[in-house]
């Protein structure tokens, strides 16, 4: 058959059968018509049906040899930016990241940011050496913040954020001493703070589940069999978690104890480090002017041999703090679970994953007694032991260990 004797509406059909095809299939049926119709001859096929030269040997050459072509698909199209620019990413993230706070209601695994794609686009020039040119538009921008996981902060109409005069100052303090201490070889950053205490029992905590057969919760919401004090102790550089559950009461005690084991645990992996960087929010149990809390913190850098640096963010600021944000993501990941047992709470934190690294998780039954606190004369000790910032004395504390 040749093909002065096929009609328009044959070739149409022809056409439209190819089109439903793709990848081998679609090249090998082309291929067949350009051999038995066309006497093998690609440009023909390409005058009389519109299909590419290139795709008719491919064809032929596949249905002839039996051997086919991968399709590599993922290599078509357009790539988005911060692919073809992969430096980028991680330079918006060094801009927006000490800017962003967790979900204020643990309801997402999101950032929310306080800084626009305008200011970020800005920042990237002046402080990363962009120039206007190779940097794309301020959609763009916003576009790429959304796909690394931060979204812009909803304005609250019905309350307003609560704010004292140093606020300013104590972001730029916080941003400033947490750039440097990620620059510093011999230093290492950490972000610690507890979470809302929970409940263990058959209570409902709203929420869904996976399980085939869901467990029932108490039709009445009745006192928990026990309450569990979440500590946590995360690592920014590399996505490292711990995680301590207490019992008892949370306390100044409770805290020193959790960072002590956290560091007794990771000594040997932090071998090389000579100053620890604290980030912490001005809670009671750790401000600066708990004087159990001081004391334990000297303890500490003396015990460890480590320069301690306490970096408070602002009051009502707490959620930018970065531990929080792995608080989030626990609460998405247990979701409505009924925490019915001590063994359920710590099983479920142990499957928790951020950024694929899963937390190293402990209990701490010790029991913790509320209230202990220095005399006048043996807080004045203390502070002889440690160094404030003249300009913010309440929110950056350096304690020097005595050997080290």
């Amino acid at each position: 058959m040749k093909i002065i004797e096929i009609t328009e509406d044959i070739k149409s059909i022809f056409k439209n059968a190819a089109n439903k095809m793709s990848g081998a299939k679609r090249r090998e049926y082309i291929g067949e018509i350009t051999i038995k119709l066309l006497d093998g001859n690609a440009r023909k096929t390409e005058r009389e049906f519109g299909w590419g030269r290139k795709t008719v040997k491919t064809g032929m050459a596949e249905l002839t040899t039996g051997i086919r072509c991968l399709n590599n698909y993922s290599a078509r199209g357009n790539k988005k930016t911060e692919e073809k620019m992969p430096e980028l990413a991680y330079d918006i993230q060094s801009i927006v990241d000490p800017k962003s706070q967790a979900d204020p209601k643990f309801q997402t695994p999101f950032l929310y940011t306080r800084i626009t794609a305008k200011a970020v686009r800005q920042a990237l020039i002046d402080e990363k050496g962009y120039t206007d040119d190779e940097l794309p538009c301020e959609n763009t921008i916003g576009d790429i913040l959304k796909r690394i996981g931060y979204n812009l902060k909803r304005i609250q109409k019905t309350r307003p954020l609560k704010k004292i005069p140093e606020t300013d100052e104590i972001f730029e303090n916080v941003d400033t001493i947490n750039r440097q201490a990620d620059n510093n070889p011999e230093a290492l950053r950490i972000s610690i703070d507890t979470k809302a205490k929970v409940n263990v029992g058959e209570l409902s905590r709203g929420g869904k589940t996976r399980e085939k057969e869901p467990e029932g919760a108490l039709d009445h919401d009745m006192e928990p069999d026990l309450k569990m004090v979440p500590f946590g102790v995360f690592e920014p550089s590399n996505d490292h978690i711990s995680i301590l559950f207490g019992t008892s009461n949370e306390t100044s005690d409770f805290i020193a104890d959790g960072l002590e084991l956290w560091w007794e645990e990771n000594k040997e992996r932090h071998s090389h480090i000579k100053e620890l960087v604290i980030n912490l929010d001005n809670g009671p149990h750790i401000n600066s002017h708990r004087t159990q809390f001081i004391k334990r913190m000297i303890e500490f850098a003396d015990k460890t041999g480590l320069k301690i640096r306490l970096v408070y963010y602002p009051p009502y600021h707490s959620k930018y703090n970065s531990i929080e944000r792995c608080w989030g993501v626990l609460e998405v990941h247990w979701n409505g679970t009924l925490l019915s047992s001590i063994h359920k709470v710590i099983g479920w934190a142990e499957t928790m994953a951020w950024n694929g690294v899963y937390p190293a998780v402990h209990l701490v039954d010790k029991v913790y007694q509320k209230g202990v606190k220095l005399t006048k004369e043996a807080m004045k000790i203390c502070e002889e032991r440690i160094e404030r910032l003249e300009n913010l004395p309440k929110w950056d504390v350096t304690i020097n260990p005595i050997f080290g």
